[in-house]
């Protein structure tokens, strides 16, 4: 069987379907979030603008990224810095660049919104992109596997020998799951609970991300596989320390209420 086209003609243009696959994800996701942001009452009038910084941050950050962790393969070669139609792509370096851009633009242009609401809407819409884009993305690229393997669904990637792990399969369906997850908590008692959506994602999200990275991927990863388990961790982490801080705040505020009542009783 061989590899997945990675590329398509149109007459005399060329299209890569890694970079095809990941704009149809960003569009999905971007329409998504539109929705979910007007569900909660948030202003959607700069949010085409937010949509296209945080992707620009996160192309820069992606691609940056995997330049430091493949330097050997970068240094001397200019022209292949940007030849992102290659692949090369870190997605934590994105994630991490995108997110500081992010939130200076949060706070510019809705200070009236609270991050963790504004998280909430956006969460659930970036992991149904992820999912989406894990399918239409590196699952047609070169090297694009993941370990080989003899079983029954092993895949076979340009660029690699053999069969091989169909990771981006497995992450669109790992990612889908988490999404629906997500949806299913939104319509039980805690829809009202802010921050739990956003931090329940990025603890979910980051434990598998390093579980696929180290079992499934391992050094044949192109992003630094040291790296990417040691970001998914951290993101693990910071999304617990995200749901402690919130689920300590409204105790406190519960405390508060509990106590104005008392005070407030006839004597």
């Amino acid at each position: 069987m061989k590899g997945f086209p990675t590329s398509f003609h149109l007459g005399p243009l060329v299209f890569h379907t890694y970079g095809f696959g990941l704009a149809i994800a960003a569009y999905v996701a971007y329409l998504y979030a539109r929705h979910r942001l007007k569900k909660k009452g948030i202003d959607l009038e700069p949010f085409g603008w937010f949509t296209f910084w945080i992707l620009v941050a996160a192309l820069i950050g992606a691609r940056a990224a995997n330049i430091a962790t493949n330097w050997s393969y970068y240094s001397g070669h200019p022209a292949r810095w940007i030849a992102v139609w290659q692949g090369g792509l870190a997605s934590f370096g994105g994630i991490g660049f995108a997110l500081v851009v992010g939130l200076v633009l949060q706070r510019r242009w809705w200070p009236q919104t609270s991050l963790t609401r504004f998280s909430d809407a956006l969460v659930p819409a970036l992991i149904l992109g992820w999912a989406i884009g894990r399918f239409l993305g590196p699952q047609f690229m070169v090297d694009g596997g993941g370990h080989l393997t003899h079983q029954w669904f092993g895949i076979s990637y340009h660029g690699q020998v053999g069969k091989r792990v169909p990771v981006p399969i497995i992450q669109g369906l790992e990612d889908g799951t988490l999404w629906l997850i997500l949806v299913g908590l939104e319509k039980t008692r805690l829809k009202n609970v802010t921050g739990v959506i956003c931090s329940i994602g990025m603890i979910v999200w980051g434990i598998v991300r390093t579980t696929d990275e180290h079992f499934l991927l391992g050094q044949e990863s192109h992003s630094g596989s040291v790296g990417v388990q040691i970001a998914g961790l951290v993101l693990a982490a910071a999304g617990v320390a995200t749901l402690i801080w919130h689920w300590l705040r409204r105790r406190k505020s519960a405390t508060v209420v509990r106590a104005d009542s008392v005070s407030n009783q006839p004597s």
